[in-house]
C-alpha cells in the first residue's frame, strides 16, 4: 500500500514553512500599510520617484506605468516598464516611494545585465515547464507505487523538475536583496528621501524582502519532504 495512506511525519516539516510564510506575508502588509500613510517631505509620487531614478541611471527608455492591485508593483524586462499599483502610482508617502525605487533597481540590474537577474530571466521558461509538471509526475508516481511500477524512478523525476522551482527561488533572493541595496542607496544619493524617511524606506524593503525568504524556505522544505517520502517508498520497495 503506498505511503501516503498513513500518517505522513513528514508533514511536520512544512509547518515552520507554513509559519515564517505567514508572518512575512502579515509583517510586509502592516509594515506597507504604516508607511503608505506617512508623507514624506518632498511630496513626490512614487510614478514621479520612478521616472527621475530611471532617467538619472540613462533609462529614460524605460515607460512608468500604472497597475492595478496592492503591492502588484513590478518590473517587465519583457514590455521595459516599470509597473506601479494602485497604492504606490499616485501616492506621495514613504512606502511607496520605497516600492517604487526598488522596481527601478530590478530596471537596472536589466540595463547592466546583473548576472543574478540575466540567470532568472534567462530560466524562466524552463522553471514554468518544470512547476507544472513536478507535482501531477511525483503524485502519479505514488499512486503506482500501490502496483510497484516503476514508482521510484517517477517520483524522482518529479523531484528533479521540482528541484528548479527551489534554484529559481534561490537565485531570487540575490536578485531581491540588490535591488533593495541599490534602491536606499538611489534614495539617500538624489535626496529623493531624507535620513529618517530612508530608515521607513528601509523597513519596508526588508519586510517585503522577508516573503522571498519565506517563500525560498518553503520551497526547500517541501523539496526535503519529497526526498525523504522517495527515501521511505524506495526502502519498501
Amino acid at each position: 500500500m503506498p505511503y501516503f495512506y498513513y500518517y505522513d511525519p513528514t508533514m511536520l516539516l512544512l509547518i515552520p514553512a507554513l509559519i515564517l510564510t505567514m508572518w512575512a506575508q502579515f509583517k510586509v502588509n502592516s509594515t506597507f500599510k504604516k508607511f503608505s500613510q506617512v508623507e514624506t517631505v518632498r511630496r513626490m509620487t512614487g510614478a514621479d520617484a520612478a521616472r527621475r531614478i530611471l532617467d538619472r541611471n540613462g533609462l529614460s527608455s524605460v515607460q512608468v506605468r500604472h497597475v492595478n492591485g496592492n503591492l502588484t508593483d513590478h518590473f517587465d524586462p519583457r514590455t521595459n516598464t516599470v509597473n506601479l499599483s494602485d497604492a504606490t502610482y499616485a501616492n506621495t508617502s514613504i512606502g511607496a516611494i520605497g516600492v517604487a525605487a526598488h522596481e527601478c533597481g530590478h530596471a537596472v540590474q536589466h540595463a547592466t545585465g546583473y548576472t543574478p537577474i540575466r540567470v532568472r530571466n534567462a530560466i524562466v521558461p524552463v522553471v514554468n515547464f518544470c512547476s507544472k509538471l513536478s507535482m501531477p509526475i511525483i503524485l502519479i508516481g505514488f499512486i503506482l507505487a500501490a502496483f510497484g511500477e516503476f514508482s521510484t524512478a517517477i517520483i524522482d523525476i518529479g523531484i528533479v523538475l521540482f528541484s528548479a522551482t527551489v534554484l529559481f527561488q534561490l537565485i531570487t533572493l540575490p536578485v531581491e536583496f540588490n535591488a533593495s541595496r541599490r534602491a536606499l542607496k538611489t534614495l539617500d544619493s538624489y535626496e529623493l528621501l531624507n535620513s529618517e524617511e530612508i530608515s521607513g524606506a528601509r523597513k519596508v524593503l526588508t519586510a517585503a524582502a522577508m516573503t522571498y525568504v519565506a517563500a525560498a524556505f518553503s520551497a526547500i522544505m517541501t523539496l526535503i519532504r519529497l526526498i525523504l517520502l522517495s527515501n521511505n517508498n524506495r526502502r519498501r520497495d
